[in-house]
């Protein structure tokens, strides 16, 4: 067998043939099933979005009335899955809590007929519907209140900021989070799309594939980037701050949040709709103190780093916009699931049709015809190399 040359993350490596989504990072260029992200952004809502990337269309009218209408009658979640929440530490990440009860409805939908368009049907239905509830609830029950319940007269989006805080948003806000949920639905094979294919690819249930890809979301490098723009802005500080802290990260060739793409080597046209949404709000809501820091970052990094390709991506504006609607920083990346799942299922669908389990292979750099030695014969591995202590995240390791 000959082997392919080898590449770090497999970068530019294609990994499968995909009709779901198409990214030119050399002009900006992302699309859905051929319709570029700013069409869609302005004149579609998510969910008439998902039916498109799951389903391979746009719906007729009475097509999307039903698909709302099922997930609509799909939000609440079992009791058990609310008690299992209870148990959780408040301490925890959202995005642990998600996975774990991700997971969890493989428990009480067990059946597993992935070759019953019924099923397939059914289960999109209840991931969709049920995530956002989740995420709502888990925010509020980890400070001992008792979760907000879905209102079947608010769609996708407004129900989701309603049961945040039982406030019935600003209809701008959330039309600006619908358009958000649109623009992070889905970008070919990232990191949480891989890991879901090849979960996928097992045959396993489609609960599984949506944990096992939130689980690689959660990390700093992926969706949980924009966390850390939030508190890189706060670091800074102020608008004076900005160059020298630039200045201070390239010194020490250390990552500026926000910035920088594997695909794209201009702005990034998710970045540069969310600037505008941004926008949108602090003009009737007032402004972001960090947006003023904002820009300039965006300037000095640009001056920097542009001729290089590196420029804003989704992450650097989507928490600002976040932030002025009122949800909490540690809720950002649990929305870029929300979203992703539409991604996410499009992918299990299309891998389910020409299904090959993923079995890649390896470059082995180990030693070959070593001696067995006894327990009392052998050194301290600590002795052979320094063991690194491994990061606390979220307050526990």
């Amino acid at each position: 067998m000959t082997l392919c040359e080898y590449r770090p993350g497999l970068e530019g490596i294609p990994a499968t043939e995909s009709g779901i989504s198409y990214v030119n990072g050399l002009e900006g260029i992302l699309e859905y099933r051929g319709i570029r992200i700013e069409e869609l952004a302005q004149k579609s809502t998510f969910l008439e979005t998902a039916y498109l990337l799951i389903w391979g269309g746009l719906p007729t009218k009475q097509e999307l009335d039903a698909f709302k209408d099922e997930i609509q009658h799909h939000r609440r979640l079992k009791y058990r899955i609310r008690d299992m929440m209870k148990c959780f530490p408040e301490s925890g990440h959202p995005m642990d809590a998600l996975q774990a009860c991700a997971a969890a409805l493989g428990l009480f939908y067990s059946r597993r007929a992935l070759e019953d368009p019924a099923y397939i049907q059914a289960a999109v239905v209840r991931l969709l519907a049920k995530i956002p509830t989740m995420v709502a609830a888990f925010k509020l029950i980890r400070k001992g209140n008792d979760p907000v319940q879905p209102r079947d007269d608010l769609d996708y989006a407004a129900n989701f900021l309603y049961m945040l805080n039982e406030e019935e948003p600003d209809p701008l806000s959330a039309r600006i989070f619908d358009v958000c949920l649109t623009l992070h639905a889905e970008h070919t094979i990232n990191a949480s799309t891989f890991s879901a294919m090849v979960t996928a690819s097992t045959l396993t249930d489609p609960y599984a594939v949506v944990a096992s890809a939130v689980g690689t979301l959660a990390g700093p490098l992926h969706g949980g980037a924009n966390e850390e723009v939030i508190a890189m802005l706060q670091e800074i500080g102020s608008v004076d701050n900005v160059r020298p802290f630039v200045e201070e990260r390239m010194a020490r060739k250390g990552k500026i949040m926000g910035f920088g793409h594997r695909v794209y080597k201009v702005k990034d046209p998710r970045a540069v709709i969310l600037q505008k949404l941004a926008e949108q709000l602090f003009d009737k809501f007032g402004q972001d103190e960090y947006y003023a820091i904002a820009l300039e970052l965006e300037t000095a990094v640009t001056e920097r780093l542009g001729p290089k390709g590196v420029y804003p991506n989704v992450d650097f504006y989507s928490g600002l916009v976040y932030r002025k609607l009122g949800i909490p920083t540690d809720l950002f990346t649990p929305i870029f699931a929300i979203a992703r799942v539409a991604g996410w299922l499009a992918h299990w669908k299309e891998q389910l049709a020409e299904n090959r389990i993923f079995r890649p292979t390896q470059i082995y750099t180990g030693p070959h015809n070593q001696d067995y030695t006894t327990v009392l014969e052998r050194p301290h591995l600590w002795d052979k190399k320094p063991h690194p202590t491994p990061p606390v995240r979220n307050g526990s390791v």
